[in-house]
């Protein structure tokens, strides 16, 4: 029997994705979490072998959930179901450690196909995946230079394209407006870009807003 956690921050699609995976005979969904307090005190209740978890999870990003439980329950298969598409997210997941990485508008054989997959010690890669990371490794460093910033730098720079202003950025990840300050200055001089608005153009033009 394949033990699963759902994390996600909205009971919706927690009660949605316990009903694709209860239906079947070798899944049981054991329990659930809105946040990553939650997904702590889950883990030390009980045993899991996958953790399907949501990118934008309360308290920590999906990528940084997965970084910190990769040293904490390196046992555990993490499937990241998320609401970004494939070329945003699925490479940097992959390389957090996850096992697997799945838009939420695949259908529900999907999901269980990857849930089956990573609970086997294999990584699940569907089509868009596969094609992100051979555009990856095939790309000139040049042509995309997102691909050089850090996790959190790449989420900044996602914010200040959607149009956030600093502080409001700061206060959604719990930063202070300086650190914020400084990871914008990183971001600029990484990717050779002078303002907010160039920033903005190359995030439109390179598919990277939601």
């Amino acid at each position: 029997m394949i033990r699963v956690l759902i994390a996600d921050d909205h009971a919706v699609v927690r009660r949605g994705v316990r009903q694709i995976l209860d239906a079947e005979v070798d899944i049981e969904v054991v329990a659930e979490a809105a946040d990553y307090v939650e997904i702590r005190r889950r883990l030390r209740e009980h045993q899991f072998d996958v953790l399907v978890l949501d990118m934008q999870i309360p308290g920590k990003n999906g990528i940084e959930v997965t970084k910190a439980l990769k040293d904490d329950s390196p046992r555990l298969a993490v499937l990241m179901l998320s609401s970004y598409p494939e070329e945003q997210y699925a490479v940097r997941a992959l390389k957090a450690g996850a096992r697997g990485y799945l838009n939420k508008m695949n259908s529900p054989e999907r999901i269980v196909e990857a849930v089956r997959t990573v609970a086997s010690g294999r990584k699940y890669i569907n089509a868009e995946t596969a094609e992100a990371l051979a555009s990856t490794l095939t790309s000139e460093r040049s042509e995309t230079p997102h691909t050089l910033l850090s996790d959190r730098e790449f989420q900044v720079l996602k914010m200040i394209a959607s149009g956030h202003k600093l502080a409001e950025i700061a206060d959604a990840l719990a930063l202070s407006p300086k650190t914020v300050s400084v990871y914008r200055a990183r971001i600029l001089d990484k990717m050779g870009i002078r303002s907010n608005a160039e920033l903005a153009q190359y995030a439109i033009r390179n598919a990277l807003l939601d």
